[in-house]
């Protein structure tokens, strides 16, 4: 396996992460302001089809065409849902709630 393969992969598995930042992130935030939102459904709706809108297109770019790529990339967007999920688990929300 080439150096520049596994640097491609790297990179890849890095856009997973960014992309998984992004859309649990978002969600999270998205999820804390429902109690004070106007139009509840309407905030949850447009925030998926905004997150899912830019999920499929950063996988799509990222991989180019080949499967190994979006390997990489779904894997590192795993990798950040486990992170996000451990730094906000339940007890830090019922905590940051109060």
């Amino acid at each position: 396996m080439s150096v520049s393969l596994m640097m491609i992969w790297a990179g890849c598995f890095f856009v997973g992460m960014v992309l998984g930042a992004f859309y649990f992130t978002a969600l999270w935030q998205t999820v804390r302001r429902l109690p004070s939102a106007e139009n509840p459904v309407r905030l949850m709706l447009g925030s998926l089809v905004l997150r899912m809108a830019v999920l499929a297109a950063g996988f799509y770019f990222v991989m180019g065409a080949h499967w190994e790529r979006l390997a990489a990339a779904l894997l590192g967007f795993i990798v950040m849902r486990k992170i996000l999920t451990y730094r906000l688990g339940p007890q830090k929300a019922a905590h940051a709630a109060h």
